[in-house]
């Protein structure tokens, strides 16, 4: 790995499907996994291309249960492109020895190289170097270069480029016994020997797909059309030491683009004007220049390189082009089918990261949710609650999307699957909603959309408390929290838990603040937003008073995750380090022996933690304050060390919000969990969930990581507030942001020393926040703080 490269050299069969999702290549729109052209799907490769919010729902046999899933599809595939000497075998890495082989991903341009030397026996070799892409500029292209060089002999080889229709999603060895096949009514047929076209749709979402391929080399095309693919052949007479290209271009398109009539004529037309490969891989180049502009990030070293990779795959995954889709934040990316490429909450650790960059984006993304906001009123309402329930799992349509079973593997068994009670999925989306208006200035998304969702978000948690006379606070019953792993109280007949420390507070959090924007609103749009949706005085001040007397529970001198937490057991963690080595699947383990984690105090991942994540201490402090709770610096350290020592990081989740939290409260121990957070995909310390997709929401959190958490940067009260917190690992680092209208406003750090330099506009100056002062910097000024020990 160089700073602007990531490359694997050799070939390691056991390692491929981890390099195909770091090898990814994406623009915002679709995105197609790093597999080598000339292999197909099978144990170790796994070619897949997805288009963002392309779902479709099927219903499998499991267990004797008829069991409905909705998925992100596996679409046609483009890349096959495979090659042979006249009829010989096609050359694979598995058919023939490989003397040289290397994949580079060049992240400053979005290509990904490959260059393979094929030994043919005699002393022959064929050297195959290909570059791909997934083009940044116009998202319904990619493009596929291939150069054949012979080496030590002369003759022909035979090239057979496919778009194949008869794909299916089965990329997740788990869900494998569920139907797979998303597909019908797959045609192909040509325009010319040079350019054929695909078409199919999905078995009920009913969304239509085109793709068209251009296939361009000095050698004649033939086509054989045979449904469901489409097969190009071309003949290349090889010399030896010359080199022979071919370049294979796509477009593709669904029925749920924009603009078009017809996603078939539409890509048949696309890849019909598309420009030669050096034309498309220069307007490619542009577009990704542009991006690193805007998202720059200077950190040195080795983590620098990994924030890089990291941000590499944010883009890829959500681009300036998703902000004209109707998508969420698919929490493995378009890296590959695990959680069935389902939204849940990964989006408090990836827009945050985006306000500050693209904000367009950020928007999108919380439209996404707002346009769901009926059918979360409608969940509520099928459970006897008023305002909005979000699901947990959310894909095309907003219902809840949660499987009802999920599989443990380690024992073979369907168990119940009770995540859906994870209702602090919509205090991250009224959350979202506040960073993104803080951060932006978006005042008329504030006042409209972002009212409405924050309005029924809150009446949600003011309907779910409940009066406790003997505690004299409301209480929030029957819920399960970010840990994950408790479900239920132990030899319990109903899951659910009650007052999760995490979901309380931020329930909190969101009824102060809905009452505070509602309070705010010109008397207009208050009136109108009372109108439709019922809302009265007497509403706002059980808001106000549910706000301040919700229940948070301590024992022992911290925060309980949950009521009752404190009298669980407590786990024999050696032994169960000595027994399985890693136990970050610590759930898995525990019902395989027959037990439960539910009886033991043993988190998953940050829970009450995720407070100190999303509020700075002096906001976590204001929000106990108005609970009428103490939070000191002494107890909240106690509660720190307390969860330390009983989490076993079974999500990549785990490490960023302990690193986050560590870097203030015990800066000696941050670096351990930061660097477990920036090494989670790149090592795969989940063993072998990488390989499924890329964790989203881990990447984008290491990202904000340097952004915010090291700074203490927020966005509130129409200024910017920076805290920084030395971490020698990283000392020195910069970044640009975009801040209500403020283009590319640059911080750097370094050796106690803050700059700031705000680019010449006519925008008014920006104030800035530091502990005992403030300080104004106006556009074209450049400032340099000393930060105090």
């Amino acid at each position: 790995m160089t700073g602007w490269t990531w490359e694997y050299e050799g070939y390691e069969p056991a390692d491929q499907r981890l390099r195909e999702s770091l090898c990814t290549l994406g623009n915002g729109y679709f995105a197609t996994r790093g597999a080598l052209p000339e292999c197909s799907a099978d144990d170790i490769h796994y070619p897949g291309t997805y288009v963002a919010g392309c779902y479709n729902r099927l219903t499998s046999k499991v267990s004797g249960r008829q069991v409905e899933n909705e998925d992100m599809v596996n679409l046609p595939n483009w890349l096959p492109l495979r090659f042979r000497l006249r009829d010989g075998q096609w050359l694979t890495p598995e058919t023939a020895p490989l003397l040289e082989h290397r994949m580079t991903l060049l992240l400053d341009c979005g290509v990904l190289e490959r260059r393979t030397r094929f030994d043919l026996g005699g002393g022959r070799v064929l050297a195959v170097r290909q570059q791909r892409i997934a083009h940044m500029g116009d998202p319904h292209l990619g493009a596929l270069r291939t150069e054949f060089t012979a080496e030590g002999f002369s003759g022909e080889l035979e090239v057979e480029a496919l778009l194949d229709g008869g794909v299916t999603n089965s990329g997740v060895a788990r869900y494998r016994d569920l139907d797979g096949h998303h597909l019908i009514h797959v045609h192909a047929g040509t325009v010319t020997p040079e350019t054929v076209w695909l078409r199919c749709r999905t078995r009920t979402s009913d969304i239509r797909v085109g793709m068209a391929s251009r296939l361009t080399s000095d050698a004649p095309v033939t086509v054989r059309n045979k449904n469901p693919r489409t097969t190009q052949h071309a003949l290349l007479d090889l010399t030896d030491g010359h080199t022979r290209t071919v370049d294979k271009t796509i477009a593709l398109h669904t029925s749920r683009d924009p603009a078009i009539s017809d996603p078939l004529h539409a890509a048949v037309d696309r890849v019909g004007r598309a420009g030669t490969f050096e034309e498309l891989l220069a307007s490619h180049r542009t577009a990704w220049a542009q991006l690193w502009r805007r998202a720059a990030l200077d950190v040195a070293g080795e983590p620098g390189r990994i924030l890089r990779l990291h941000l590499f795959h944010v883009l890829q995954t959500l681009s300036p082009h998703t902000a004209d889709l109707d998508v969420g934040v698919p929490a493995r990316g378009l890296h590959g089918e695990a959680y069935r490429g389902h939204v849940f909450w990964d989006e408090l650790f990836v827009l945050p990261f985006l306000n500050l960059h693209f904000p367009e984006v950020s928007r999108a993304l919380l439209r996404y949710r707002h346009r769901r906001l009926e059918r979360a009123c409608v969940s509520a309402q099928a459970t006897g609650r008023k305002g909005a329930m979000f699901p947990w799992q959310s894909g095309s349509d907003g219902r809840e999307e949660t499987q009802t079973l999920h599989l443990n593997p380690r024992s073979g068994r369907w168990l119940p699957d009770h995540s859906r009670l994870q209702f602090h999925v919509g205090s991250a989306i009224a959350y979202n909603v506040w960073q993104y208006c803080e951060a932006s200035g978006d005042m008329e998304f504030l006042h409209t959309k972002g009212a409405e969702t924050l309005l029924q978000i809150a009446r949600f948690w003011a309907d779910a408390a409940v009066w406790d006379d003997t505690l004299r606070r409301h209480r929030i019953k029957g819920v399960v929290g970010p840990d994950e792993y408790h479900e239920a109280y132990p030899d319990a007949s109903e899951p659910g838990l009650d007052d999760n420390a995490y979901t309380n507070v931020t329930a909190a959090w969101v009824l102060m603040r809905a009452r505070e924007l509602i309070d705010a609103l010109p008397e207009p749009r208050r009136r109108e937003l009372s109108e439709r949706t019922g809302l009265d005085r007497g509403e706002l001040e059980r808001w106000e008073d549910v706000s301040r007397t919700l229940y948070v529970p301590f024992h022992d001198g911290v925060i309980s995750q949950f009521d009752g937490y404190g009298a669980l057991d407590e786990l024999p963690w050696a032994k169960y380090r000595e027994r399985y080595g890693d136990i970050r699947r610590l759930d898995r383990i525990l019902e395989a022996e027959g037990d439960t984690v539910n009886r033991y105090q043993a988190s998953k991942q940050a829970d009450v933690l995720m407070l100190g994540y999303l509020y700075s201490p002096a906001e976590l402090r204001g929000l106990f304050d108005r609970l009428g709770v103490r939070l000191d610096d002494e107890i909240w350290h106690r509660t720190v060390d307390y969860y330390l020592h009983r989490t076993s990081h079974g999500s990549t989740l785990s490490g960023l919000v302990h690193g986050w939290v560590l870097a203030r409260a015990r800066r000696a121990e941050a670096w351990e969990f930061v660097q477990e957070a920036l090494q989670g995909d790149i090592a795969d310390v989940q063993g072998g969930t990488t390989a499924e997709g890329i964790h989203l929401g881990a990447m984008a959190g290491t990202l904000d990581l340097v952004q915010r958490g090291l700074t203490g940067l927020e966005t509130r009260d129409g200024a910017l507030w920076l805290d920084p917190v030395p971490l020698p690992e990283l000392s020195s680092y910069g970044f640009a942001v975009r801040y209500q209208g403020n283009w590319g406003v640059r911080l750097h750090l370094e050796r106690g020393e803050l700059d700031i330099a705000v680019p010449s506009s006519d925008q008014t100056p920006i104030e800035v926040r530091l502990p005992g002062r403030t300080v104004v910097v106006q556009p074209g000024e450049t400032r340099r703080l000393v930060l105090p020990d």
